[in-house]
C-alpha cells in the first residue's frame, strides 16, 4: 500500500507524487459533497486525511481496495456517518468495492485545512469563510466579518452558533441580511 497524506487536495501540491490510482481516488472524493454544506466537497473541507490503495487487490479493470482516513470538523459532527456512506457509494460506483474508512480525531481538524477554492465556494454560497488561521486569538465579538452578500465589513455577531455548531450567526448592518460565518478552529 502507498500512502498520500495531506490536509488539502494533494494534487495541488507538486511535492507529492501520486500514482494514477491515487489521483483517481482523490478525484472521486472531490465529487463527494458535504451533507451540511453541499457546495463543498469533503476535499474542499480538508477532512480527507489520507488515501491508501491496496495495489495487490486492484484487478486489471481498475477496481479494488481503498483505505480512506477522515477527520470530522469537530468531534460531535453528526454528518460523519453520512460522509462515510457517501464515500463508500462514490468509490464503489467507480470500481473500488473494498473500502475501509477510518476516522481519526488527533490532530483535530482545523479550518486551516480548507482549500482556498472551498473558502471561495463558501463565500459564493452566502457563508462567510473563516478569517485568518486557527491560531488567531480573536474572539467572535471582535471580528469584522465581511458580509458575503454586499461585502460590507459593518457587521455584528448575533449568536455564537449558526445553522450548525461550526458556524456563528452574523448580521450585516448595511444590507440587514443575516449570514453564517464558518468559525476558525
Amino acid at each position: 500500500m502507498s500512502t498520500v497524506s495531506n490536509h488539502n487536495n494533494p494534487e495541488q501540491s507538486s511535492s507529492i507524487n501520486l500514482t494514477e490510482e491515487e489521483k483517481k481516488v482523490w478525484a472521486i472524493l472531490e465529487q463527494v459533497a458535504d451533507p451540511e454544506i453541499p457546495v463543498l466537497s469533503i476535499v474542499d473541507l480538508g477532512i480527507v486525511r489520507s488515501v491508501k490503495i491496496a495495489t495487490s487487490s486492484i484487478p486489471p479493470s481498475g477496481g479494488g481496495g481503498a483505505l480512506i482516513t477522515i477527520t470530522p470538523t469537530y468531534s460531535g459532527c453528526p454528518a460523519m456517518d453520512m460522509i462515510s456512506t457517501n464515500i463508500r457509494i462514490a468509490l464503489s460506483e467507480n470500481g473500488y468495492p473494498n473500502v475501509e474508512i477510518y476516522t481519526v480525531l488527533s490532530p483535530a481538524w482545523t479550518t486551516d485545512w480548507m482549500t482556498e477554492q472551498g473558502k471561495e465556494k463558501l463565500r459564493a454560497y452566502g457563508i462567510a469563510p473563516p478569517l485568518g488561521k486557527s491560531f488567531d486569538q480573536k474572539y467572535l465579538e471582535d471580528l469584522k466579518v465581511e458580509c458575503p452578500q454586499c461585502h460590507s465589513n459593518n457587521t455584528k455577531l448575533i449568536s455564537q452558533f449558526g445553522s450548525t455548531a461550526c458556524k456563528a450567526l452574523f448580521q450585516c448592518n448595511d444590507c440587514k441580511e443575516p449570514f453564517d460565518y464558518f468559525k476558525c478552529h
